[in-house]
């Protein structure tokens, strides 16, 4: 059954400023098991203009998100999906997977082998997103296979019959990654590998920052706001300093034009919202703040880059990072 394509108003579907007239195409069934869960999320305005552009038209591309660790690659593409009706298919890729792994292949059903089709071939065929989440981290020679499917070629899978699968007008093809594909220089990603020249030249690129503080308060709002916390002077207050902690962090790890970062861990905005939701949980511990900073980030630091980050949440707090209250 073909899906039915439905046109989307992005001020609306999106809550950002647009012209009322401006449109992105989506699906109309609502109740596909593949489409991502709908989450509060705040759109950055550039960041999905190149995510509409490039499923709008993708021009024989596929999309390479890169970026630090939890900046939100990831749920980007899948919150821009889950308002557009657009089911998903995800892969974490590793340094064993192989194409084939993508493609399906034979196993027992009901008694006897049948070919069960994996997440490329469905995506392929249904014209669904597919995202291979930390691509970097996938042999580049496995990787190779998929050129030719990125440029619209059909997919043909030899191990199941010869079977050919044309590619659906709505297939997308993205990958997330910590580095752009040229390996990983700072040291802190392990496993990262150089990727094939020809491969990334058939991608288009978008660099995905962590959010401005504006965005990461109101990150953090809703965070609390939903677990029942009134978010008053008292808490813009808190989570303005919370955000100033982790923008610091962050500048000790990425490090500047003169050399590595001085911190191995770093407060992404994932780790920022667990430290929200751990501070909210230990309310009643010595020290929330502090007590609930070691169990989201930094008790897998070492212990000097621990009492470091302590000692910058503590200039930026005062007197308060003390306080029980």
């Amino acid at each position: 059954m073909t899906a039915i394509v439905k046109k989307f108003p992005i001020n609306t579907t999106f809550n950002i400023a647009a012209p009322a007239a401006m449109m992105v195409e989506g699906f109309e069934d609502e109740t596909h098991p593949s489409i991502p869960t709908k989450k509060d999320y705040v759109f950055r305005n550039e960041h999905l203009r190149d995510v509409i552009a490039f499923i709008s038209n993708p021009l024989g591309d596929a999309l390479y998100l890169t970026g630090p660790t939890g900046s939100g690659k990831t749920s980007l593409i899948c919150q821009v999906a889950a308002r557009l009706n657009w089911p998903v298919h995800q892969v974490t890729c590793h340094g064993r997977l192989e194409l084939n792994d993508l493609i399906g292949q034979f196993m027992l059903l009901n008694g006897s082998m049948s070919f069960v089709h994996g997440p490329l071939a469905q995506a392929v065929r249904d014209g669904h997103l597919l995202i291979l989440n930390e691509i970097d981290l996938m042999d580049p020679s496995e990787l190779a296979g998929l050129n030719d499917i990125i440029e619209g070629q059909p997919l043909v899978i030899p191990q199941n019959g010869g079977e050919v699968i044309k590619p659906h007008p709505k297939f997308r093809l993205i990958a997330t990654g910590n580095s752009a594909g040229q390996g990983d220089q700072s040291g802190l990603y392990q496993g990262v590998m150089q990727q094939n020249l020809a491969f990334l030249d058939r991608f288009r690129l978008m660099e995905v920052g962590y959010p401005e503080a504006s965005i990461e308060q109101s990150i953090l709002k809703s965070v609390l706001t939903g677990m029942g916390v009134p978010f008053d002077s008292v808490m813009e207050n808190l989570t303005e300093k919370m955000i100033q902690v982790a923008n610091e962090i962050r500048r000790l790890f990425v490090g500047g034009t003169d050399g590595a970062g001085e911190l191995s861990v770093t407060m992404s905005t994932r780790t920022l919202v667990r430290w929200t939701n751990l501070m909210i949980a230990y309310k009643r511990a010595p020290n929330a703040l502090a007590y609930s900073l070691d169990r989201a980030l930094t008790l897998r630091a070492e212990p000097a880059q621990r009492e470091a980050i302590h000692r910058i949440a503590e200039d930026v707090f005062g007197d308060s990072w003390g306080d029980d209250a």
